[in-house]
């Protein structure tokens, strides 16, 4: 029963619902497996990482006290999250917490018997890891990140912002959902009669290969889809004087222009249980966007 409210309890902190009671408290002291495909070693995906810490603490799970939470963060080398998640494991946890499909795909198959929160999948029964959203079955739970949406919108911020851009370099890395985002960016791309131009980065070594494709192909903006924060591609976005709109809003913080995208750094709004406003402008970027287009 215990280990039961445990997990709910970090079920209901992954999926921010603001009516989550406080957990039974007990002499037990918890372990959670915190598995990150990214880097916590970046102050903006560590704030995040904070933003589940503290939520925990609310509920009265306290590190030092009741608690002890075990990270790994792969660095966007995502080959490493199988032996991370066996280190993991080792460490004997009651519940893992893993960040986006990646981690998720190398929890499943590490484990089917520690219970295993998402937080989020893209697209979880598409990806095997329920059976459905109202009945998950097997050993994971958490959340799912329905963001068809947002996609189709962060183009449209584009376009607004980018009126005069015609052909849009699309960024992708070698995390599986990248394919499904693209087909959905590639839809409200060309929908503006614009130009979709696919370009891979599989891992963040291949960055700057990549910004040489997006200078060839004469790429007038780019879109960087959703994924593990790679602080370098807005180095080259302004190195290359290459406008870009990212659908994750962390790179808003090192630079970049502009996203659409929840806040994830800050704690949910009480009301609603999400944080408002998902279109992240940054000013000191956008006084520079005129000369980039030039």
């Amino acid at each position: 029963m215990l280990r039961r409210n445990f997990i709910r309890a970090i079920g209901c902190t992954a999926i921010a619902w603001p009516w989550v009671a406080m957990a039974q408290r007990s002499d037990k002291v918890w372990r959670i497996a915190y598995l990150y495909p990214g880097s916590l070693a970046l102050p903006v995906d560590h704030a995040i990482f904070n933003v589940f810490r503290d939520e925990m603490r609310t509920l009265g799970y306290i590190e030092g006290n009741n608690l002890i939470i075990d990270d790994r963060s792969a660095e966007g080398k995502l080959e490493r999250l199988p032996l991370f998640m066996t280190e993991l494991i080792a460490l004997r946890p009651n519940v893992i917490v893993a960040i986006t499909t990646p981690a998720i795909a190398a929890a499943q198959k590490a484990t089917s018997t520690i219970p295993i929160v998402m937080a989020p999948s893209i697209d979880p029964v598409g990806s095997g890891f329920i059976k459905s959203l109202a009945h998950p079955g097997g050993n994971i739970t958490g959340m799912a990140a329905l963001s068809g949406d947002a996609v189709g919108k962060a183009v449209e911020l584009l376009h607004d912002v980018l009126p005069s851009a015609k052909r849009i370099a699309v960024l992708m890395s070698n995390n599986p959902t990248q394919q499904w985002h693209y087909a959905l960016a590639e839809v409200a791309i060309k929908s503006l009669s614009l130009t979709p131009i696919p370009v891979m980065a599989r891992t963040p070594d291949d960055l700057e290969h990549a910004f040489e494709t997006i200078k060839k192909e004469n790429c007038d903006a780019l879109f960087v889809l959703s994924d593990v924060t790679r602080p370098a591609i807005v180095t080259l976005a302004a190195k290359s004087r290459m406008p870009a709109i990212y659908q994750s809003s962390p790179y808003i913080a090192l630079g970049g222009l502009a996203s659409y995208h929840p806040n994830t750094a800050r704690r949910r709004n009480t009301a609603t249980g999400f944080s408002k406003e998902p279109i992240r402008l940054n000013s000191r970027s956008s006084s520079r966007l005129s000369s980039s287009l030039l």
